[in-house]
Order: structure tokens, then C-alpha cells, then sequence
């Protein structure tokens, strides 16, 4: 693809001129190859500009920069672009590069502290089950259908521009008509999907995480709100009080709004979950009512927990917002899978319930422990544990969460990266200390869990929570293999064998 068309509706300024054949485009020097326009990413710990020598000996024809840099630094064969963001503009360059793929499918974002994985599995599975081709991109991956797409990205949870316009290209390429995605703050920050026109903006709620890189509740919410300027339509939960700070950024667009019956009154809320658990759950999950349409709707969805019925209701939102029947959305709802790693049951024969869940921050803690007090006559014993150079404000506060409403808590290392994790685990352990709940630390994870196991009688109820999905654990800056969900069923196996 020739430059000038890459460059297309991109404001910049020619330091050099070259006309190149452009075969592709990398911020990583390493990937340099005959033909590649490289980008001098400003990471937060590198500097793409460094690598200037390294790309251009690699077989760079094109450099794009924000610096001002003499011309004679360069081969002259080698194109020089100024910009006044080069991760800004990389988010157009991609989509120029890749045609432009979004605007050929229908695009839905979710975004929130709590729930994104949760929702866009569920709304990705009601589509496909209406008849739509799906794209489903997020925290577990990106997949076509229920197939995985081989096509790995160095993000948790948003891909970077060219890997997400890569992503969108091969989804264009295999017919998929609809894509759900995860919008995390720190994509909206770093401008991951500038450029991009969702069909259907989601927001979850807001609450206390990610004040490492956001530093203040209002940036972080101001990051969020970003999605709403570029959404054509928003899905937005009525119950949360950031919601407004949404629709302002959505302007004058349409909306629907969700949330549940408060017990009292019936709010202005357009989607509105009633009568919850008022009649036994046919599939062993949540029964709820919607008041939206006469008559009213039954629904009966095999999952557990108050927050899913949040969940399910944005999911069944972005449905009425994109004109699906109700009737089939209502009948794909009461046979979804559980999403792996949010309140994932660790099957056994001695009837133990223990459970996996991501929950990383003081709300998801809060929901996936109140989830579980529902259903269970016995001790709530919960694990968990906080991850290493994040946010340190909420380490207190999960550990004062989990201590208020289990009976009994073990802290232990979650994703401990290059911090001490017992100077985590201290920190951790101030609110804990504050309820007066039993507690112990186990820093090894595996330990803990298997004390944990060891621990439960018949009728408890344990909780291994922080990591869900995650199949590793992060120490220093190396990957070990880790999964909750495989050390759990070890730790039950070893107990049945006694």
C-alpha cells in the first residue's frame, strides 16, 4: 500500500519524502522487515525513538515520529513523518492499512470497572444464537463464533490498533457480521479505538480500580466516558452514578437505560428487572422479571448472582438496540454458558462448592462474595489476594471487603510482579484486620488454595478469586503456569484420595 494512502485524513508534517510501497506497519523493532513503516511509540517505560537505528537497519522505509529530528540523521531514501501523537495517530494508520474493517461490520463496546467479559460474552452468544455471525474480542481472547482466532495479542484485555484492526480484517474476511468488544480506560486513554464508530456503547458501573495509571475516580471516569463520543447509541446502567457523566458525552443520541427494582419504586429506567427470585429458578440460576413491554417477560437464566442479572440486562440493552426480537433474546437467555474464570463451579464428587472468579477489584470482590452468601448455610471461607504495581489505594479496602462478608479469609499472591508480595499482603491485611473476621496468609498460592479445600465442610462455600481465566502467575517480570481452576480440582483430588 502506497504511504500517502496510510497517511490519508491524518494531519502530518513531511520531515523527509520517499515514495514507498508500504508491506507493513510495527512499533516493535524486532518486526522490522524490507518494506515496514515504523512508529516511535512512547511507551511508559520505552521509547520507540531509540530504536530509530535498529528499524532502519532492519529494512524500514518509513519512520513516523513526534520529535522534530534533523533530516540528516536518516538515509535518504527513508520517509520521515512528523505527528503530534504517534499513538494517536497509529489508530488511523491501522485502520487506513487494514481498509477499515469496523465500518463494515456492526460494532458494540463495552466498557466498566466490573462486568466486561461478562457482558460481551453474553451479548456475543444471544447474537449468535438470533442467527448472526459473531466477533468477540476481550480479556479471554478473540474468537469467531465459539471458534478461537489464532491471532494473539500482547494486551489483557484491548488490543493495540494494529492488532485490532489485524483482528477486525481476518473477522471481515470470514464473514462475521457483528463484533463485541472489551473497551478498557487504559485503551480509551492510549487511544486504542480512536477512530472507531460504535454501533452500541455499553457502561457497566465505575468503580475504584486502575488509580495506579488514571491517578483520580474522575480521569478514570473521564477515560470511560470517552466510548460515549464515539457510540451512535448507549446501553448504560441506570443504577450508577457515573452514568450521567456518560450521556453527556454522548450528546444528543438515543439511549436505554437498565437496572433493578430497589424494592421501593419503580425508577425512570427502561429496562427494569423485577419480581427477582420470586419463583424458583428452573435451570438452578436466577429468575427475574422485565418491566419493559405489557405483557411482562419471564425470565429464567442459568446463572447465579444479582450483578449477572445486571449483566444480562445490558446484554438484552444492546438486543433492543439493534432491533433483535425480544422473544428469541429471551429464549437464547435461558440456555447461555457460564463465562470461564466469573463464578466458575469447580466440579467434584464430594459436593464441595469451591469457585473461581476474577474479581480483582473492591466491587467485583463484593459481588462475587454476596453472590455466593446467597445461595450458601455454612462458612463463606474466600482467597484472594491483590496484584503487584497497581493500584495500592484498594488493597485495604478489598482486604476490609472480603473480611466484612466471608467468615473466614486467606490472603495470598495473586499476580505479585516486582513487588515484594508480602509488603502486599500487609497492605492487604490492614482492613482485614479491621473487622475482626479470622483470617491467615498464605503467600504460596497453591498452599492456599489447598488450605482453603481442606477447610470446607459440607455445607461452606470457598471462593479462590483474583485470576479467574488466567492460566498464569506473574513473578518478577516472568510467567509461571498457573491456574486457580486446575490447582482447585488438584486440591480436591488429593482430599478424595485420603
Amino acid at each position: 500500500m502506497k504511504l500517502s494512502r496510510i497517511l490519508a485524513d491524518i494531519p502530518h508534517e513531511i520531515i523527509q519524502s520517499g515514495v514507498h510501497d508500504i508491506t507493513s506497519v510495527t512499533i516493535d523493532s524486532r518486526e522490522v522487515k524490507q518494506g515496514t513503516l515504523f512508529i516511535c511509540l512512547r511507551g511508559l517505560s520505552v521509547d520507540g525513538h531509540n530504536f530509530i537505528d535498529t528499524a532502519v537497519k532492519g529494512g524500514a522505509v518509513a519512520i513516523l515520529v513526534e520529535e522534530f529530528l534533523p533530516i540528516q540523521e536518516f538515509p535518504q531514501d527513508v520517509a520521515v513523518i512528523r505527528v503530534d501523537n504517534t499513538r494517536f495517530a497509529m489508530a488511523y494508520v491501522a485502520a487506513n492499512f487494514y481498509g477499515h474493517p469496523a465500518r463494515k461490520m456492526r460494532f458494540v463496546g463495552v466498557t466498566g470497572t466490573n462486568g466486561k467479559t461478562s457482558v460481551t460474552t453474553f451479548i456475543e452468544e444471544i447474537l449468535r444464537k438470533c442467527g448472526r455471525k459473531t466477533g468477540l474480542i476481550g480479556t479471554v481472547g478473540a474468537r469467531i463464533g465459539e471458534e478461537p482466532l489464532n491471532m494473539a495479542f500482547a494486551t489483557s484485555t484491548t488490543p493495540d490498533p494494529l492488532e485490532l484492526h489485524a483482528i477486525l480484517s481476518k473477522m471481515m474476511e470470514m464473514g462475521v457480521q457483528d463484533v463485541v468488544m472489551e473497551v478498557s480506560s487504559h485503551a480509551l486513554a492510549l487511544h486504542k479505538v480512536e477512530g472507531i464508530t460504535f454501533d452500541v456503547g455499553v457502561f457497566t458501573n465505575l468503580t475504584q480500580d486502575h488509580l495506579d495509571f488514571h491517578g483520580t475516580m474522575e480521569n478514570y471516569r473521564l477515560a470511560k466516558a470517552k466510548l460515549f463520543a464515539q457510540s451512535n447509541y448507549a446501553v448504560v446502567n441506570n443504577d450508577d452514578e457515573s452514568t450521567p457523566t456518560m450521556l453527556k458525552f454522548l450528546g444528543d443520541n438515543p439511549y436505554l437505560t437498565y437496572g433493578l427494582d430497589d424494592g421501593t419504586t419503580l425508577k425512570n429506567t427502561d429496562l427494569m428487572a423485577i419480581h427477582i427470585n420470586r419463583f424458583p429458578s428452573k435451570s438452578d440460576g436466577t429468575y427475574f422479571e422485565l418491566a419493559h413491554e405489557a405483557p411482562t417477560l419471564h425470565f429464567d437464566m442459568p446463572i447465579k448472582g444479582r450483578f449477572n442479572i445486571y449483566n444480562i440486562l445490558a446484554a438484552i440493552g444492546v438486543t433492543q438496540a439493534l432491533g433483535v426480537p425480544i422473544e428469541p433474546v429471551r429464549i437464547a437467555i435461558s440456555t447461555l454458558k457460564g463465562v470461564p474464570g466469573r463464578i466458575q463451579s469447580v466440579p467434584n464428587d464430594k459436593g464441595m462448592n469451591v469457585f473461581v472468579d476474577y474479581a480483582h477489584s473492591p466491587d467485583g470482590l463484593s459481588n462475587i462474595l454476596s453472590a455466593v452468601r446467597d445461595f450458601t448455610t455454612g462458612r463463606l471461607i474466600v482467597i484472594f489476594g491483590c496484584g503487584g504495581n497497581r493500584d495500592t489505594e484498594k488493597r485495604p479496602i478489598m482486604g476490609r471487603v472480603a473480611g466484612e462478608l466471608s467468615n473466614y479469609c486467606i490472603l495470598t499472591s495473586d499476580n505479585p510482579r516486582t513487588e515484594d508480595p508480602l509488603v502486599i499482603l500487609t497492605q492487604v491485611e490492614e482492613g482485614t484486620k479491621e473487622t475482626g473476621t479470622p483470617y491467615e496468609v498464605i503467600e504460596n498460592r497453591k498452599d492456599a488454595i489447598f488450605k482453603g479445600v481442606n477447610m470446607l465442610k459440607s455445607d461452606d462455600a470457598l471462593v479462590i478469586a483474583g485470576k479467574g481465566h488466567e492460566d498464569y502467575q506473574i513473578i518478577g517480570t516472568e510467567k509461571h503456569h498457573f491456574d486457580d481452576y486446575e490447582v482447585a480440582i488438584e486440591a480436591i483430588k488429593a482430599l478424595e484420595a485420603l
